[in-house]
C-alpha cells in the first residue's frame, strides 16, 4: 500500500453509461478497461438505469486474484429512472455481496438530497453547502432498522480495515453535480494509505 506521501493508484470502470470519467475526475483517478494488478483501488461505476455489463462484470472478477479493494459508486440517481437499492441488488448478484453503509434520503420532488449512515445514524443533508450533519428523526430509525443490523453484522463478521484488505465491499450512492456521496468515497479511499 502507498505511504501517506504518495497519491493511491486509482482505476475507475463501468459502462459510459455511468460516466466512469466524471467519477474518475472528482476522485483523482484514471478511467481503465483491463484490470491492472498495480492500482491500490477499482472504482466500479453504475448507472442504476442501465444495469452493469458483462466487460465490467469480467473486469470485477479478474480483481478477485488480486484482492484488490473495491468501492461501487452508484450514479445518475436524479434520474429517478432506478435507483439505488436497485444497483445495489444487481451488484450483489453479479459481483459480490455489497456493504451498504449508507442509504439516500429524498427531497419533496423524489431527489436524492441527503444520505443517513448505517453507523452513526447521521445524516448528511447535502442540500447545504457545504454539507451539515445531524441526528436522525425517529421514523429513520424504524425505517432502517432492518438495514443497519444487517450492515453492522457483515462488518462485525468481516472486522477493521476489511475494506482495505479486499473482503468488504461498499456501495456508495453518488451524485457529483451535488458533492452527494462523493466525500464518503474519499474518506473510504483514504483507509488504504498506511
Amino acid at each position: 500500500m502507498n505511504s501517506t506521501a504518495s497519491p493511491l493508484s486509482l482505476a475507475v470502470y463501468g459502462h459510459e453509461s455511468a460516466d466512469p470519467a466524471s467519477v474518475a475526475a472528482v476522485l483523482g483517478a484514471h478511467v481503465a478497461h483491463v484490470a491492472e494488478a498495480h492500482i491500490d483501488a477499482a472504482i466500479f461505476a453504475v448507472n442504476p438505469s442501465m444495469g452493469i455489463d458483462q466487460a465490467t462484470i469480467d473486469i470485477w472478477s479478474a480483481y478477485d486474484e488480486f484482492q484488490t479493494p473495491r468501492i461501487l459508486v452508484v450514479t445518475h440517481l436524479e434520474n429517478q429512472e432506478a435507483d439505488f437499492d436497485d444497483a445495489v441488488m444487481l451488484a450483489n448478484r453479479v459481483f459480490d455481496f455489497m456493504a451498504t453503509p449508507y442509504l439516500v434520503l429524498h427531497d419533496e420532488a423524489g431527489l436524492p438530497c441527503a444520505l443517513i449512515s448505517l453507523e452513526t445514524m447521521q445524516i448528511l443533508d447535502y442540500s447545504t453547502v457545504p454539507p451539515t450533519q445531524r441526528p436522525c428523526e425517529p421514523e429513520h430509525e424504524v425505517l432502517v432498522q432492518e438495514f443497519r443490523d444487517e450492515y453492522l453484522e457483515l462488518t462485525t463478521s468481516l472486522g477493521e480495515g476489511a475494506f482495505a484488505a479486499g473482503v468488504l465491499f461498499p456501495a456508495i450512492p453518488m451524485w457529483i453535480e451535488k458533492t452527494l456521496g462523493v466525500d464518503i468515497v474519499k474518506n473510504y479511499l483514504q483507509q488504504i494509505i498506511v
